[in-house]
């Protein structure tokens, strides 16, 4: 029977051609090319059409790239594939228009900040410098930013650190839901709403003077909500099976969440303080109502007028001068190393704290 099957089966013809298992692809050196032609294009269309600014020929280079993109894979790749293309060559125009700007502040801060940063700049205040001229340094407008945030940071940490821990592990009912409320209201508060509170509160009404510590409560303030939402989810990460182990073995609750909780999720709530003493530490409006900024070093955060950084800025760069200007830059560019430092020892911290595999 076998052989009659085959004896009746059609011979196959071996200079037919094969269906293949594969689509045509572009080459790998497509997109970068496709990129040069379209940044040419752009350049080209932007010249004729009489464009000055050459961001408007770069909008006009990523548009024509997504629709390259787009018509030569649907060419040769089909469909399906074009569509993938698109998506991606759009999220990647996106994501160039997100880092341009900001490599674009970098590159202006630190090629105007480094004229006049130097240890000099970084080991002396204002005081007796005549603005108009060269000279003077950030050191009493350095004293007062570590202060003041230092002591944002003692007074907001354990009361945002506290609080999360009231929501995760106590928190039910009513008080609950007003305190999340609440917190979710505080986020999205102006800094100069909490400038302007601490003004009204501790200067108006207590008839405190203008001071450091002044400024560090409006500090705290804008700085409590990112604690607690922060802190609030690395709790909420930390399995439940941790806590009912311990809760088996006859350990109170609280001593559960100091020795079980808190050590488990320490290294998330150390990156999310440390991100939050990043968002403060460039608040400007605050310290303009309740610090009044100073020339000269004061090292008492408690009394009198205290310089900071984002102060030294806005003061520099209102003289109107070219001296002043140049210390305006180089002040802009320790805040942002400040910054910078910060959110790299939060993420030395969590990879630190990172649960061991």
């Amino acid at each position: 029977m076998s052989q009659t099957v085959m004896a009746d089966a059609a011979p196959v013809d071996a200079s037919a051609p094969t269906a293949s298992l594969y689509r045509p692809r572009l080459p790998r050196w497509a997109p970068l090319g496709l990129a040069a032609v379209a940044a040419a294009l752009g350049t080209g269309i932007g010249l004729v059409a009489g464009l000055d600014s050459r961001i408007q020929w770069g909008l006009i280079a990523a548009l024509l790239y997504v629709g390259l993109t787009a018509v030569l894979a649907g060419a040769v790749e089909g469909t399906r594939q074009a569509k993938d293309r698109l998506a991606t060559s759009f999220i990647w125009v996106c994501f160039l228009l997100a880092v341009l700007p900001l490599a674009s502040l970098i590159w202006e801060t630190v090629a105007r900040g480094v004229k006049v940063l130097d240890g000099y700049f970084l080991t002396h205040s204002m005081n007796g410098v005549i603005t108009m001229e060269a000279g003077g340094g950030i050191y009493h407008a350095l004293i007062g930013t570590l202060q003041q945030v230092g002591l944002a940071t003692l007074i907001a940490a354990p009361v945002g650190l506290l609080t999360a821990i009231y929501l995760v592990e106590y928190g039910t009912g009513r008080l609950a839901k007003a305190v999340t409320f609440f917190v979710d209201v505080m986020t999205g508060i102006p800094s100069i709403v909490a400038g302007l509170f601490i003004l009204s509160f501790w200067i108006i009404i207590l008839d405190f003077g203008y001071s450091g510590f002044a400024g560090a409560m409006s500090l705290a303030i804008l700085m409590m909500p990112i604690v607690v939402r922060s802190t609030e989810e690395m709790l909420k990460l930390v399995p439940n099976e941790l806590r009912e182990a311990s809760l088996a073995l006859g350990v109170p609750k609280w001593r559960t969440i100091l020795k079980v909780v808190l050590p488990t999720a320490i290294g998330g709530i150390t990156t999310g303080i440390m991100l939050a003493v990043a968002r403060i530490a460039g608040e400007s409006a605050p310290i303009l109502l309740l610090v009044f900024g100073s020339a000269s070093i004061n090292g008492n955060p408690f009394e009198g007028a205290q310089s900071s950084l984002p102060y030294y800025v806005y003061e520099q760069w209102a003289n109107g001068n070219e001296p002043s200007y140049d210390r305006a830059w180089a002040a802009a560019l320790v805040l942002i190393a400040f910054v910078m430092i910060l959110n790299l020892v939060a993420r030395g911290v969590a990879r630190w704290k990172a649960p061991k595999h």
